[in-house]
């Protein structure tokens, strides 16, 4: 116990030490004050064009433009045929005798075709890189303006 004491005695010695040696010195030779600027008296202001609006933000929200994308008619609703539309093609691929119900094994058969294709050393387990394979392939992004198609066009003759 008088370790421990003597221990927390010695660290306060130390920082009040160390606070006393900082605070003089802090107390040095005062800083030079800062000269005035020089400003040629010829020199005019120089006059700048005014800044433009800024673009304003699309006021709608993550969810409107969501909706929006759901709603194929543009009438303000949603119905289930809308909802459903676009992951008809998807289900198909997978329903495989045209049921209209998906099974287990139609699904399995389609992931465990998927695994063997990707499985390109037959070890019955997927690496980093075969796995990597399987990854979707990404979607081709539209030119931000009509100009790029045109000068493709334009290239062609």
């Amino acid at each position: 116990m008088g370790r421990f004491l003597a221990g927390i005695a010695s660290c306060l010695l130390f920082v009040t030490g160390g606070v006393l040696l900082w605070q003089s010195r802090a107390d040095g030779s005062p800083v030079a004050e800062a000269p005035e600027p020089r400003l040629a008296a010829a020199q005019q202001p120089v006059r700048l064009a005014p800044i433009p609006d800024a673009p304003s933000a699309d006021p709608k929200s993550k969810e409107e433009k969501r909706f929006d994308r759901s709603d194929k008619d543009k009438n303000g609703r949603i119905t289930l045929a809308e909802l459903v539309e676009p992951r008809r093609k998807a289900f198909a691929k997978l329903d495989l005798d045209r049921d209209g119900k998906l099974s287990f094994e139609e699904w399995a058969f389609k992931t465990i075709g998927k695994f063997q294709a990707a499985d390109a050393d037959k070890s019955a387990w997927l690496t980093r890189a075969e796995y990597a394979t399987t990854a979707p392939k990404p979607r081709p992004k539209k030119p931000a303006c009509q100009c790029v198609q045109a000068s493709f066009a334009s290239t062609d003759d």
